[in-house]
């Protein structure tokens, strides 16, 4: 599901109700959402506000320590604890979006943006952590009995419980680092027609401009490895077998796209 310009929630809540639907027969399903924090849990709360009118139940779960997912009369929130307080977490977003803003050289804002990211990271990865090394609460989960699991992939947390409830899993997403939704989907992204980002490149480039765009790929092996490693090897351990991201983002059942035709450039689209 594709959402252009206007209010893409409808179709989206549409959709998921459609499968949650095929799953549970003719009563209403039983969701387990591992929501993104920040504005990917304000995108997919109108989702959820959708479908819980719908009927369908919807159990939310999200650390204790936040930015945007607080408790909420209208949802089924289970909050799990985390290491780190809600001053370090503001502290290092609030540095992280006066960064976004600074100018510079392709280079130096590349690297001021990685160091910034691999802070905001380590929020993600050590609440993913806590979460699964926390028994009581996985336990919660395996016998609650869910119908389908709705995630944002760009906290692969969401990836390694659906593999371990065996849920079929639904994306929720705007897009992924080093373009892993690409691969995971199998769908072509051409260095010498798909402008990259940071790049300030169009649609339409001179000879150089692809070359250069071509190299701007090899900074996203790196941003792969930094983002996606420490994932990998929570989820080798939970899952007791060696699995990577990629091959946890192919298990999934539907994919939902945020996207917005008027910012991104034409490409090529996964069937």
């Amino acid at each position: 599901f594709l959402g252009g310009s206007g209010q893409p929630w409808a179709a989206m809540a549409l959709g998921l109700g459609l499968l949650l639907a095929l799953l549970a027969g003719a009563q209403a399903g039983k969701l387990l959402v591992v929501p993104m924090d920040g504005s990917h849990w304000l995108s997919m709360r109108e989702v959820l506000d959708s479908l819980q009118q719908r009927g369908h139940e919807i159990v939310v779960v999200a650390p204790e320590v936040s930015l945007n997912i607080k408790p909420s009369k209208s949802l089924v929130m289970k909050m799990y604890p985390v290491p780190f307080t809600q001053e370090e977490m503001d502290k290092v977003f609030q540095d992280f979006f006066h960064l976004s803003f600074e100018e510079g050289s392709f280079l130096s804002r590349f690297l001021k943006v990685y160091e910034g990211m691999k802070r905001i990271s380590a929020f993600g990865i050590s609440g993913c952590e806590e979460l699964l090394k926390n028994q009581e609460f996985i336990r919660y989960l395996e016998q609650s009995k869910f119908d389908a699991l709705l995630t944002d992939p760009l906290l692969p947390c969401g990836l390694i419980l659906a593999e371990h409830l065996s849920l079929p899993s639904v994306y929720f997403l705007r897009g992924l680092p080093c373009s892993l939704d690409f691969e995971a989907t199998q769908c072509p992204k051409p260095p010498s027609y798909v402008p990259r980002g940071f790049t300030q490149h169009t649609d339409h480039m001179t000879f150089f401009q692809r070359v250069r765009n071509l190299l701007h790929d090899i900074p996203d092996f790196l941003l792969c490895d930094f983002f996606f490693q420490s994932f990998t090897k929570l989820a080798s351990d939970f899952l007791q077998r060696d699995v990577t991201v990629l091959e946890l983002l192919q298990q999934d059942s539907v994919w939902l796209l945020r996207m917005e035709f008027v910012l991104d450039y034409p490409r090529p689209l996964m069937p």
